[in-house]
This record gives C-alpha cells, sequence and structure tokens, in this order.
C-alpha cells in the first residue's frame, strides 16, 4: 500500500498560494492511489504557543516508520527541534518561502527562525521546494545539499472563461493582505497615475489585521477609493471573472519563493509588471512582464504607465504570456515529482 502523510498549520483549504499548492499535491498523489492523512497542527505557527508545538510533536511522532510524512515549511520550520528529532517517519520538508526571510519581522525573529529552519531541515530526509530560487537559497544558506533538493513546480489550471476585458482598463492585483505582497506600494504607484484611465482590484484575504488596516486607510488617504476595490478573499469562480476583465497584472511583491499568482496571470494572456526580487525573474516570461525594484512607487507607476498607454506593446506583452503559458506545468505532473520522491524514501 502507497502511504504517506503530509502535516501543515490550519485548514488545508486556505485560498494562499501555498495552501492552495498543498491542497493540489494531496489531491494529486491520492489519485495515483497514494492513502494520504492530512494532519493538521494549530494555527499559531510559526510562531506557535506550547500548546500548538507540543500538538505537532504528538501528532508526528504518532506516524509508523514505514509512513514518509511531508511537512509544509510554515510549520517545520518553526518546530521544536528534539520534537523533530523523535519522528520515527522519514520526514519530507516542504518549504515554500523560507520563514526567516518573511518581510516585516524583526532582526531577532529573523535570526532565531533562521538557526530553527537549518537545525531542523538537517533532520529531513529530502526537500520538496516550487522554484529553483528557493532551491539555491537552501543550499547557499541553510547548507542542504543539492542532492537533498527536488524542484517541483507548481501547477495551472487553465482558463475557464474567455477574455471580456472592461473599459477603462482594469488592473488586476492577486495576494493576501501581508506587507510582502506590496499592495501599499501599489496604491502609491497607482495615485501617481490618477490622470489615466483605469480601474483596479485587489483581490486577497487579510491576513494580517495591521497591514490590512494601513491598506484601508491608504485606499482614502490617497483618493483612490472609487477607482481601487478591495473585497477581499473571493472564490474561484469570481476570481476567474477578475482574470478574464483584466487588462494588467500588477503585483509589487518585496519577495516571492515562487508566486503561483504569476501563472495565472500568464494562463490569462495578460501582461505583468512587478518587482525583480526572488523567484519572479524566473517564473514571469521575460517578454511577457516588466520588472522593476522593489519598494519603488514612482518606478512601478512609470511601468505601469507604459503598459497602459502603449496599446501595442501590451499587445506583445500578452501575446509573450499567451505563448509562455504552453510551457507551464500542471498540478498532475507536480504530483508526479513528488511521488518520485515519496518512492525513493519508501525504498
Amino acid at each position: 500500500m502507497k502511504r504517506a502523510a503530509f502535516a501543515l498549520p490550519g485548514d488545508i483549504a486556505t485560498l494562499t498560494g501555498g495552501y492552495i499548492y498543498d491542497r493540489h499535491l494531496v489531491e494529486g498523489l491520492r489519485a495515483r492511489d497514494w492513502q494520504v492523512e492530512v494532519l493538521s497542527f494549530g494555527t499559531s505557527f510559526p510562531n506557535p504557543t506550547a500548546e500548538d508545538q507540543a500538538d505537532a510533536g504528538v501528532q508526528l511522532a504518532s506516524l509508523p516508520a514505514d509512513c514518509p510524512v511531508i511537512i509544509d515549511g510554515l510549520a517545520f520550520g518553526a518546530m521544536n527541534l528534539n520534537d523533530v528529532r523523535a519522528v520515527k517517519a522519514p520526514i519530507i520538508a516542504m518549504v515554500h518561502h523560507p520563514l526567516a526571510f518573511e518581510n516585516g519581522i524583526s532582526e531577532d525573529d529573523s535570526a532565531r527562525l533562521l538557526t530553527s529552519e537549518r537545525a531542523n531541515l538537517s533532520q529531513a530526509a529530502h526537500v520538496i521546494v516550487p522554484s529553483p530560487h528557493t532551491s539555491q537559497m537552501l543550499q547557499d544558506t541553510y547548507d542542504v545539499s543539492a542532492a537533498q533538493i527536488t524542484v517541483a513546480r507548481p501547477g495551472t489550471a487553465r482558463p475557464t472563461s474567455f477574455p471580456a476585458p472592461q473599459n477603462p482598463p482594469l488592473i488586476l492585483s492577486v495576494g493576501i493582505q501581508v506587507p510582502r505582497k506590496g499592495h501599499d506600494v501599489l496604491l502609491r504607484a497607482l495615485a501617481h497615475i490618477a490622470d489615466l484611465p483605469w480601474n483596479a482590484a485587489i483581490i486577497g484575504g487579510v491576513h494580517d489585521t495591521a497591514h490590512g488596516a494601513l491598506l484601508s486607510e491608504l485606499l482614502v488617504e490617497l483618493g483612490l477609493n472609487a477607482r481601487v476595490e478591495m473585497p477581499g478573499r473571493v472564490p474561484h469562480d469570481a476570481l476567474s471573472r477578475y482574470y478574464a476583465q483584466a487588462s494588467v497584472f500588477a503585483l509589487a511583491t518585496r519577495y516571492e519563493g515562487y508566486g503561483i499568482v504569476f501563472d495565472e496571470a500568464t494562463v490569462h494572456g495578460l501582461p505583468i509588471v512587478s518587482c525583480r526580487v526572488g523567484a519572479v525573474p524566473g517564473t514571469v516570461a521575460p517578454d511577457a512582464g516588466l520588472l522593476v525594484p522593489p519598494d519603488d512607487p514612482v518606478t512601478f507607476a512609470d511601468a505601469l504607465r507604459r503598459v497602459l498607454v502603449d496599446k501595442a506593446m501590451r499587445q506583445r506583452m500578452a501575446a509573450a504570456a499567451s505563448n509562455a503559458a504552453h510551457g507551464l506545468s500542471t498540478w498532475q505532473r507536480t504530483a508526479e515529482t513528488v511521488e518520485q520522491v515519496l518512492t525513493g524514501i519508501a525504498l
């Protein structure tokens, strides 16, 4: 019997890139006849309470030695090292984005998480990452050997609706409301192009209450509340409509370990404006995107202006995105890649 476990904090149905990846992976493995048990840890990770830390250790310790377990890095990097060492099952770490490099955390927290992640990764039998960029980061910063790492790129679902771009053009951004996604930079950039005709939608739930409040205040302060919609988290069919109605995808991110939304924008044939950080340059097709430095609203605004004003340029970028979409991975391929890791570990 092909058996494995998948452990993560909170609800696997959560609508963020990492959880979407995890859910598709579990579904893909089950479709390939793997019996996958999902272990749910407390939601306090990556800053676990003593209770959630202890519960995670108990759940993992209960797994038999012949049941490899994939542990999402949101929990794994912050776990107690003694609990990790006590796990009998082979551990496969799933690192979407190293915790120590999360934007907005203190230097002390970053140093603490770097130490914890490095120690815990040394106990993993293998590590799965979504991009070559994250693989190189783990090699350079966390002393993980290349032989221990497998890149399993996220899959991308093809659009189910035809493009129906709005007039004036809709600028679409998708990402949870946390500092790393740079929605504050995007709002300031939009204020710099208020002379142009456009509307904008920033889609994503509030995962940082203080930052969500800051964005709401900024929206009013910049006088953009009549032109920028921030509906929070939306159902899948509603998100598909936003993609169909958009003319430009914009994410002023401060860092991405991969960025599934860039693939979503690509399959919808959208020109992309984003930042030259993390895995973004390796994810966005060169001719389909304009990438600028992070934390620079003026330069980001200039890139948006170019795409909005130059229709021929926008069409060329859209064509490049549509062409790049043919080379994107599928979730089936993602599951196949991880299955090979599980099979090798189980031998």
